[in-house]
């Protein structure tokens, strides 16, 4: 997908032409689409071919006329599970004859707040502010949702306390897994943002300073609730895997005390089964209320003797 804004009144508007100053949105976009910005831009087509692999890493690098920057934004892998999260690299352009460009296999929500116009003082002519703001939205995205992570963990320690199968656990070590593209993203992107602040390939001006100021405490303090809550989650999972271990234990220990406490009645009722003279309680009206109460007397004194030995 192919769009292009430009800024009009002071806000983005929709054009179907590329021009110097405008900002060229592409999202997975077709072969067609590329060789037409390529011609309309002269920006070297194997960047923008790069920039669509997946596994592009975190970077910022200076080219000819182009300066490009490379940053690692969340999305959901797996729409059924809440929290199953992998990281997309977005790139982005800055040509010298005037042209920004976004590039992204997946779609980035986040940046229709740039679309409608919901970002104060943006524009696609001086490229620095923008590049500063991503930053604080990316990592303002990776705090949003290591938040909900940390409620998630929190609502899970009640069920896995009771828990006896390993479903809750196996949803913990995906959120475990997404910390960890979290927190490996998340350092990339510092490390890029580290070098976009010395100034030496994108311009700071004084009045960037805050936002710089702003990218940077955001990011780190993204970085520092990813890791939290990784050793929180590492630590959480490794005692409620012993925990579910035991309530299986507990489960089959009490399985086994009932069976040999209901299992004395049917010895009692097997012995008077068989050809053996009981003498006078063999002929008394009342030998089957007498067997009755010595199988349930003996079964009372079994459960309360497996009871003492904490074993029921």
């Amino acid at each position: 997908m192919l769009k292009i804004y430009e800024i009009i009144d002071k806000k983005l508007a929709l054009t179907n032409v590329v021009k110097p100053k405008c900002w060229i949105d592409l999202i997975n976009p077709t072969e067609e689409e590329i060789k037409m910005v390529i011609n309309s831009t002269n920006i070297d087509k194997d960047i923008i071919i790069k920039l669509l692999d997946k596994e592009e890493l975190p970077r910022v690098e200076k080219r000819k006329e182009e300066t490009l920057i490379v940053l690692d934004t969340p999305f959901l892998e797996d729409k059924n599970h809440k929290h199953k999260y992998k990281t997309n690299p977005l790139g982005i352009i800055i040509s010298e004859k005037g042209y920004l460009l976004t590039i992204s296999l997946k779609e980035q929500p986040f940046l229709d707040y740039f679309k409608n116009s919901e970002i104060a003082d943006f524009k696609t002519k001086t490229k620095t502010s923008f590049i500063l703001q991503l930053f604080i939205m990316i990592a303002s995205i990776y705090q949003k949702e290591l938040t909900s992570i940390n409620e998630y963990i929190d609502n899970q320690e009640k069920v896995l306390l009771k828990s006896t199968n390993n479903k809750q656990l196996v949803n913990l070590l995906n959120v475990e897994k997404t910390l960890v593209y979290f927190i490996t993203s998340l350092k990339s992107n510092e490390i890029a943002l580290e070098k976009v602040a010395k100034g030496t390939i994108i311009p700071i001006e004084d009045d960037n300073l805050n936002l710089l100021d702003d990218a940077l405490i955001e990011t780190k303090q993204a970085i520092e609730m990813a890791s939290i809550y990784r050793e929180i989650l590492s630590s959480m999972t490794d005692t409620y895997a012993t925990i579910i271990s035991n309530n299986l234990n507990d489960i089959m220990k009490f399985l086994a005390s009932i069976t040999i406490v209901f299992s004395i009645p049917t010895m009692v009722a097997s012995f008077i089964g068989m050809n053996v003279p009981l003498g006078k309680i063999g002929t008394s009206s009342n030998s089957f209320i007498l067997i009755i109460f010595v199988s349930i007397l003996l079964s009372l004194i079994i459960a309360f003797i497996l009871k003492k030995k904490n074993m029921l």
